[in-house]
């Protein structure tokens, strides 16, 4: 098994459907450009991307397959979806480890307990809220990632949930790693400062079309080019 080291910076290289950078070779290009950068790990989606990626670098791949309806249950929610990119060269799994249920009816630690027999690799748990990460960890993830803060209950938060990460690293045995809405160099030093053990960007790093859209809301609308109500 292939360890995350402390102090990691994981670059999430993922596609939106439709976006002109959603190809399996674009995002291999986007991996490569992470690595040089300094990243020490990728997070990829799907098969496909996961082989293209893989076949350009020996960074460690966090991999998932986001399958199925995405209001509920759809990072990696199946064994199988977790075999097809362990197969695909991916070294830990990510799994949506809310306590919502799992499309297949089975418990999150039976998957968990069955990708580490079957498939002997690591499990970073998603989760939302401080309750969901430390039942994750109980039910064997051996990383615990606040990744799916503010996405599940309807908020809008603008920055990455310190606090969640402060919390649970506080209460859990395992490494836990800070992700969601990560955009500075000071968000990335909060969350080490509260106890992160690595820390994944995603959108801020690889998804020029976001990157555009942030910067041009701060335009003043006598100079902005987007349309306006």
């Amino acid at each position: 098994m292939r360890a995350l080291p402390p102090g990691s910076l994981v670059v999430s290289c993922q596609s939106i459907p439709g976006d002109p950078f959603d190809s399996a070779e674009l995002m291999a290009l986007m991996a490569r450009a992470a690595e040089l950068g300094g990243a020490a790990a990728i997070r990829a989606n799907g098969p496909e991307h996961i082989a293209a990626i893989r076949a350009v670098t020996t960074l460690p791949i966090i991999g998932i397959h986001k399958v199925g309806d995405p209001s509920g249950v759809f990072i990696t929610p199946t064994f199988e979806a977790a075999a097809g990119v362990v197969a695909a060269g991916a070294d830990l799994i990510a799994l949506d480890a809310t306590l919502r249920p799992r499309p297949d009816g089975r418990s999150l630690s039976n998957q968990i307990g069955r990708i580490h027999t079957e498939l002997g690799v690591p499990i970073l748990a998603d989760v939302d809220t401080f309750g969901a990460g430390v039942a994750a960890r109980a039910a064997g993830a051996d990383l615990v990632a606040t990744t799916l803060s503010g996405y599940t209950d309807g908020s809008t938060p603008t920055g990455p949930d310190v606090d969640l990460v402060r919390r649970l690293a506080a209460a859990v045995d395992c490494p836990v790693v800070a992700e969601g809405r990560i955009r500075t160099p000071e968000d990335v030093r909060a969350v080490f400062d509260a106890g992160a053990h690595a820390v994944v960007v995603g959108s801020a790093i690889t998804n020029p079309t976001h990157i555009t859209a942030h910067l041009a809301s701060a335009l003043p609308p006598k100079w902005s080019t987007r349309p306006h109500p």
